[in-house]
């Protein structure tokens, strides 16, 4: 077979057009054009999107929190994926067969893999540092520094690689047929690696969050009953102006509780924002992986069609562009901060 051509069993079809030997696109063209026109815009938005998350962190006052990092990183992967991974998947869905050769085959492969499996891994290992945040807040406040949180997206990456690595070593020189590794032990293993196990840590993590986060506000909810009301509380504001005597008292009081209710509220909205972008991607990626690993265990006899998990594969890929909108959805400091760079990105314009 010539260098880019495809073989006999890619998914296209062989025309003789009385030309000569030519090659029908496995869609019409209007779907053709269609997908161009799709994946081209989810490109776009990925990198837009994950690129003012970037910015709104290291320029937000409000966003310098170390454990934004995090963020930060797994906005890297997503455009990572938009911009290496992205372009090829769209070509061979296309054209059918794979046309980049044997080497990019492999680097390609590797790179989705890695790119997924540091993806959830960040999410894990945010819904850790959460987890810490509600039951050490006094111990891990003060190890929480810039240099810890960059030291474990650096063992999130190197966890990643070690599960990325297989592909790299799969090549098959002249093939055409670019697809995953379909050896049982590397597809259980990877899936437990990239998905099952991560996803199992996050529930469990984020189901005792949700239960200490609930027993502490109501906790303060009841401190609250019969001390002086927060600052600015619109609700109480009245009552608090009308009796200094007791003002004067229950200051000290109510100043270390309204410190408390801001740093729980603070927690409690983070780890919403947390929790919808974890379930986000498990609800994309599950599908994938679900009918992946099924596959490898029990064979033809559980291989769903090939449209059908090629859009369980897409639907995979469109996560990379959810996470800019659940930030904007339910976080009013990158909501301030997207407004703010929009606009100057407006005013620059005109």
């Amino acid at each position: 077979e010539e260098e880019g051509y495809p073989p006999s069993g890619a998914n296209g079809t062989f025309n003789d057009s009385g030309a000569g030997l030519g090659w029908s696109m496995p869609y019409p063209l209007h779907t053709t054009v269609t997908l161009i026109s799709l994946v081209g815009l989810l490109m776009l938005f990925t990198v837009f999107g994950n690129v003012l998350v970037i910015i709104a962190v290291f320029t937000s006052r409000a966003l310098k929190a170390p454990q934004n990092l995090f963020l930060v990183s797994l906005a890297s992967a997503d455009i990572l994926v938009a911009v290496l991974i992205l372009p090829f998947s769209l070509a061979k869905e296309l054209m059918g067969y794979w046309y980049f050769g044997s080497l990019w085959c492999s680097l390609y492969l590797a790179l989705d893999v890695l790119l997924c499996t540091a993806s959830i891994g960040h999410l894990c290992a945010i819904s850790l540092d959460r987890y810490w945040a509600v039951t050490r807040a006094a111990r891990l406040n003060l190890r929480r520094s810039p240099g810890r949180v960059k030291g474990m997206i650096g063992a999130v990456w190197a966890a990643a690689a070690l599960v990325a690595l297989p592909p790299l070593f799969k090549a098959r020189p002249r093939a055409r047929q670019c697809e995953l590794i379909d050896e049982t032990w590397y597809v259980l293993a990877s899936c437990v690696a990239s998905f099952f196990a991560p996803c199992l840590v996050m529930v469990t993590v984020y189901c005792r969050i949700y239960r200490l986060t609930t027993r502490r506000s109501a906790a303060v909810l009841a401190a609250r009953r019969g001390s002086a009301p927060c600052p600015g509380d619109a609700n109480r504001r009245a009552s608090w102006a009308a009796a200094p005597s007791r003002r004067h008292r229950s200051q000290h009081q109510s100043v270390s509780l309204c410190r408390r209710r801001l740093l729980r509220v603070r927690e409690r909205r983070f780890t919403i924002v947390l929790a919808v972008v974890m379930g986000a991607f498990v609800l994309c990626w599950f599908p994938f992986f679900f009918t992946y690993s099924l596959e490898a265990v029990c064979g033809e006899g559980c291989r769903v069609s090939k449209p059908l998990f090629s859009f369980f594969f897409w639907i995979g890929y469109c996560n990379s562009s959810l996470n800019p909108i659940i930030y904007t959805v339910f976080n009013r400091d990158f909501r301030a901060a997207f407004r703010r760079l929009l606009a100057a990105l407006v005013r620059h314009g005109s």
